[in-house]
This record gives C-alpha cells, structure tokens and sequence, in this order.
C-alpha cells in the first residue's frame, strides 16, 4: 500500500468503510469522510480524530491525496465528480482493502452467500486466543471487539469477502475461504454459473503456497477449484472432508467431535443453534488450524462464541415472550434460522420478514415463498430499497400472496408500529418472535421491548 498523508472516504459511517477509516487513523494518516447520516458509527470515528462531514457536498474534499470511495456510491456523487475534475486519485473500497490486505504477512478472507460475518466473528474469537495480535474487519458489530474492528500488528489480517459486483476479486488472502454459493445479488449477476465463475476467479487470487477452505457437501463447489493451483482444504460432515463433523447431536444447540485429517482436535459445544453453524464452525476451525492455532484454542473460541450484532441477537423479553433479531434476507438464510429457532421453544416462532431489495425479492419469490414453513405467523413489511429504485414490478404484498398459498400464515402491515401490535395481540407467553432482514427490521423489536 502506498503511503498516503491524508484520504477522504465517502459513506464513511458504512460498516466496511469506517473501519478501514479507523486503521487509517492508527496509521496518522488525517482522514476525513461523508456521509448521509449521522451514527454512533461517525460520532466514533470524530472522537477519534477524523473530520466528518454529514451530507455529501463537493465542499467537503479539499487537501487530499486519495478519495476512498464504495460500491453504493453513484457517478453522480458530488464528491466522487469533484475528485474527477480536480484529478484526485479515486480508489474503491474493496481495491483499497485488497491492496491494504498485501501489508499483512497473511492474511484471511471469509466469502460465500451466507454466513461471512458468523464465521469471521467464529475464527476472530479463535484467533484473539492466541498471541498472534490479528487485525479483523467484521461486517457486523461484536461485542468481544467492541464494535466491527479489532486493530492489531502486521502478522496476520482477518476479514470478510462479499462477492457483491465482485468486489472480492481485488483481495489477496493468504487463506481464503467460501462457505457456500447460491444464486444471490441477482441485481449484478445474470445467474448461478456467473456467480461460480466469480468465486473461482478469487480463488485463483490465493497464491500457489497459500490454502483454499471450501464446503465439500456444497454441490455448487464440487469440482469448482479443479484447476486451482493453491492448496485445498475442505470441511464438510462426510468422509473425505479434511475438517469434518462427527457424531453430531442438538440439545437443543449443536455439538459434534472436530476431526481434521483423520484425527480427533477436541469436542465441541456451540452456543449458536442450526447445522449452518456447524458448517460455519468447520470453517472457522479449518482456517484457524491452517494458521496453527492450538487444538485447544480452537476448542474455546468455538465454544465462547455466542453470536455477532443482528445475527440470532437476543434483543429482550415482553411478557415471557423472546425476542430475537436476525440478518437473515435470503431464502436458505431464513429457512435455516426459522428450523434452528423451532426447537428451541416450547410455544410457536412468529416473524416479521423485511424483504431486501426489489430484484432480490422478485427473482427470488418461489424460494422466499417457501422459506418460512417453521412460523406460525409471518407479518411483511415493505421491502428495504437499500440501493435500488422501485420499478413497480414486484411489491410485498406480491410477497404475502404467495405465501398464503403455501399455505402459511401471512399478513402485511405497512409501519413498524402496526407490524409490533399484531405481533403483540397474536402472540402468547413462551412463544418467540424473531425480526429478520438486512435493512432495518429490527426497530419492530425495539418497539415492543420499549413497551
């Protein structure tokens, strides 16, 4: 990475971006940044030293050598054309963390459609057992590292990799790692084999020393890395797996024997519910082994890990009624969840489902519509927009109707208010309700453990 004096990164209160805007600020180098609103997120980063600006406007780029920019961002930025016309160099967000990625000895990257920031936030807690002192970027907040971002020496780098326009192709993990792949972010791709493509081709950023960790009973990966010249490691439940799950029990939370190549590490007792996050754990174990954590280490952090923000987030409690937040959007996120939260109560899982994005929810509705056999109630609100623009195609109620027809329970209402008091008046002691979406579901929750 280039040494830089001072960087402006606009929509600096995202996730991603505020983070690499803090290990900027660990570096002295002056940051400034913009963004629409302001968060706990921003206020952080000012009390940290950097110059924040709320709003976008040309006027707030002045003296810089760099402008950090994300794929959220539009060509019509007026900050984005500023560093145009001034020749400012532009750099984007997932180029920029690729480059700073090749400052790291070695450096780890988490991807797949489901499960990135559970499994890094898994193998972060792994990780923070040893004296490696890694550096991890987390796409969600994690109590453990008070907050997306744990700043550490030059050893060993930790993060996700959404494949989202590609963006992970610009990575250069020493480790990489993909959970699973299944049609998703249909806005950019035109279908399932453009998605293997674009996993193939950030497998084939791994150098030939370095170690590919894959999901061996994913059928989307069989044969996928076949002419991948880096080392491959796979996990998996079925024999030949090189990390593998064995003598698997759910009491109601998982627990299995972790064998990896054949010989027995240690037993583990997880406290996230569901098979994916036996998969996810086999993940974080994989790569964590391959970095040589100990058998041990690896055991506990497995087992002290309870969970990021908004990923099966335990939010309160109303009447004896348990309220859970979760980031779930897409159809196989959802059905695993709901299966999961099923056997973990005695009363019945009621939820209210924020579908993300219009083309997300139109080229997935006879997935969605079948995902949520588990509820005895699902409520919709309207879909999050997040980037897109609403062409009329496809609404939430559309998203209703077809459940109906699988014969599930299923109301609109259209405010988060209406959304809590039906969830109140038709829910009873013992039962769970569970807010899932990407967007900002969770004030729904907010709303009845406020009452």
């Amino acid at each position: 990475m280039k040494k830089y004096n001072s960087i402006h990164f606009i929509g600096i209160g995202g996730i991603s971006m505020s983070a690499l805007a803090q290990i900027m600020l660990d570096k002295s180098v002056k940051v400034s940044g913009s963004d629409i609103t302001k968060s706990h997120i921003t206020s952080l980063l000012k009390n940290k030293g950097a110059d924040i600006f709320i709003g976008h406007n040309e006027d707030n780029i002045n003296e810089v050598e760099l402008v950090v920019y994300s794929s959220a961002i539009s060509n019509d930025n007026p900050e984005y054309k500023k560093a145009l016309r001034k020749n400012i160099p532009l750099m984007e967000r997932a180029v920029f963390l690729g480059k700073l990625m090749k400052d790291y000895y070695k450096s780890t990257a988490i991807s797949g459609t489901h499960g990135k920031t559970t499994t890094t936030g898994m193998l972060a807690n792994i990780m923070m057992e040893t004296d490696i002192d890694p550096t991890i970027l987390l796409g969600g907040e994690y109590q453990a590292m008070d907050g997306n971002i744990r700043l550490g020496n030059k050893n060993y780098f930790l993060t996700e990799a959404c494949e989202y326009k590609k963006n992970f192709i610009n990575f250069n993990p020493y480790i990489g790692a993909v959970l699973n792949i299944e049609e998703d972010h249909l806005d950019y791709f035109k279908n399932l084999d453009e998605i293997k493509k674009a996993f193939v081709e950030f497998a084939q950023n791994i150098p030939d020393f370095g170690f590919l960790v894959y999901n061996a009973d994913d059928n989307n990966q069989k044969k996928l890395y076949d002419n991948i010249s880096c080392n491959l490691r796979s996990f998996g439940v079925n024999k030949g797996a090189y990390a593998r799950a064995i003598d698997i029990k759910f009491t109601p939370y998982p627990s299995y024997d972790l064998f990896i190549q054949g010989e027995k590490i240690c037993h583990i007792k997880l406290k996230v519910p569901g098979m994916h996050n036996i998969y996810n754990s086999l993940a974080a174990a994989s790569c964590a082994y391959i970095s040589g954590a100990a058998n041990c280490t690896i055991k506990n952090g497995l087992e002290k890990f309870s969970g990021t923000k908004r990923r099966f987030e335990y939010k309160g409690n109303y009447k004896n009624r348990i309220l859970i937040d979760d980031y779930a959007h897409h159809p196989t996120e959802i059905k695993a969840t709901l299966d999961s939260v099923s056997k973990l109560t005695e009363g019945d899982v009621l939820v209210v489902f924020q579908p993300h994005t219009y083309s997300r929810t139109e080229k997935l509705m006879k997935e969605f519509s079948k995902s949520f056999s588990s509820a005895k109630k699902v409520v919709i609100i309207d879909i999050y927009a997040a980037r897109e623009k609403n062409d009329g195609n496809v609404s939430s109620i559309d998203l209703v109707e077809n459940l109906k027809q699988n014969n599930i329970d299923a109301v609109y209402k259209e405010n988060f208010e209406k959304a809590a008091k039906y969830l109140i008046d038709n829910s009873s002691s013992k039962d769970i309700i569970i807010t899932m979406g990407a967007g900002d579901v969770y004030k729904v929750g907010d709303i009845i453990t406020n009452l």
